[in-house]
């Protein structure tokens, strides 16, 4: 290995039994494993978030199985770069030599150069071995995903990175006879954030600073910036961080949902897309249990769209707060059972009572004929039932015993205890 080239690269593993922190795949009776011991490797994507050992592994699979190895850069290569390295595999084969190509960042592939995979994979010209921090179900299409394994990859645990500490202090070419002290180890550990690369880079900046003395929490922090928030605004995690927020909220945990507020914010989201969010949770999940949670979730709407990043944290923080500690209710969801009952009864005819008579002939034919003014009526209730014919009885909106809907339920009662039942209409 070339003496400057950064650490991670100097004790890079060697074989598979080195890999650490990936024991689903690799360890005994991992899946990757049991494959190779058959003698058979298909095309696979390897899923998981940066430095968890996605290349190391593609590498160590081709030199296992006897294999090129052909790297390509979905970033930097096109099309035509991607028509060669197919074309060598193929004349590669007719020798009897295999191909591994591994696709870097997969996900940034187009349609157009994920397609023009499809017939080599298909045939067996090569095999495919793309890296993706991205859920393939959504950046691979799907006629490459349904000839592909994918086996996910996990951040690596604490004592996975521990290893890889003591491993850098013993290989050859990697940090001889550095020493980290415990708080130096604690801080490497918390701030590489699962990855194996950063943490590795940060031991050797640190380790420069101080040799020959023990790595120390002064060093680590001198030459480490706090890990990137967890999320970005395009990919899977996106959506599950803004599912987790919703789903905080919904659960009354208001800890848990400035945490996944501050994630989003802290990892760059647009703060009118959070804001929207919560408008819409004030109604879907608070509703009329307390009818200010929509106030005060516009409003914070207003106040993001007219104050911007950084101050609009307050608002959204406020209505958050707000939205997470109310009672909640769905009730709104009869929506969608009165427009179940649209489809169900597509020609369902408004009463007559209930149609305006602006002409002669339409009040000849009965139409407004019976309304009562429920303001002429006494405590301004008349009683009627507005429902078409076919619907009457059906209740679409069923209050809460929670909150504001508790006086709504009563209501409710009280009306339907004096409603008066409604002849036929006439025919």
């Amino acid at each position: 290995m070339e003496p400057l080239a950064p650490l991670p690269e100097r004790i890079r593993p060697t074989t598979l039994a080195e890999v650490v922190g990936q024991d689903a795949l690799l360890g005994p009776g991992g899946v990757l494993t049991r494959l190779l011991d058959s003698g058979h490797l298909p095309s696979v994507v390897l899923w998981g978030p940066p430095g968890c050992g996605k290349t190391t592994i593609a590498r160590l699979l081709a030199s296992r199985l006897a294999l090129r190895f052909v790297p390509f850069s979905a970033v930097l290569g096109g099309v035509p770069e991607l028509r060669v390295a197919l074309t060598e595999a193929a004349a590669a084969r007719t020798f009897g030599q295999g191909t591994l190509l591994f696709v870097d960042e997969l996900h940034r592939f187009n349609k157009g150069q994920q397609d023009a995979l499809l017939p080599h994979v298909e045939a067996g010209t090569l095999i495919l071995l793309g890296a993706t921090t991205e859920n393939p179900s959504f950046a691979v299409n799907r006629a490459l995903l349904s000839r592909v394994r994918v086996f996910p990859l996990v951040a690596l645990t604490p004592q996975a990175l521990d290893t890889l500490i003591e491993r850098a202090a013993g290989h050859p070419q990697g940090l001889p006879g550095v020493t980290v002290d415990a708080q130096a180890r604690a801080a490497l550990l918390a701030l590489s954030a699962g990855d194996a690369r950063r943490l590795l880079m940060m031991l050797e900046a640190a380790w420069a600073m101080t040799r020959p003395r023990s790595v120390d929490a002064q060093s680590v922090a001198a030459v480490a910036s706090s890990p990137p928030a967890d999320h970005d605004r395009a990919g899977e995690n996106h959506y599950d961080v803004a599912s987790a927020f919703i789903k905080s909220m919904r659960a009354s945990d208001v800890q848990a949902a400035l945490y996944y507020l501050a994630r989003q914010l802290e990892g760059g989201e647009d703060p009118l897309f959070v804001a929207r969010r919560v408008v819409i949770f004030a109604s879907e999940d608070v509703g009329l249990a307390d009818p200010q949670a929509l106030v005060v979730a516009s409003a914070a709407l207003s106040a993001v769209e007219r104050i911007g990043m950084p101050e609009a944290v307050y608002p959204l923080t406020q209505a958050v707060v707000y939205n997470a500690t109310a009672p909640k209710s769905n009730s709104a969801k009869g929506y969608f059972a009165a427009a179940a009952a649209v489809r169900r009864h597509p020609g369902a005819q408004v009463p007559l009572f209930l149609r305006n008579a602006p002409t002669e002939l339409m009040s000849g034919l009965g139409y407004g004929a019976g309304y009562q003014y429920d303001h002429d009526a006494p405590e301004h209730f008349a009683g009627q039932s507005c429902l078409p014919d076919e619907l009457l009885g059906e209740r679409f909106y069923q209050p809460g015993h929670f909150g504001h809907e508790k006086e709504i339920l009563k209501r409710l009662e009280w009306w339907e205890a004096r409603r008066k039942p409604r002849p036929p209409s006439p025919t």
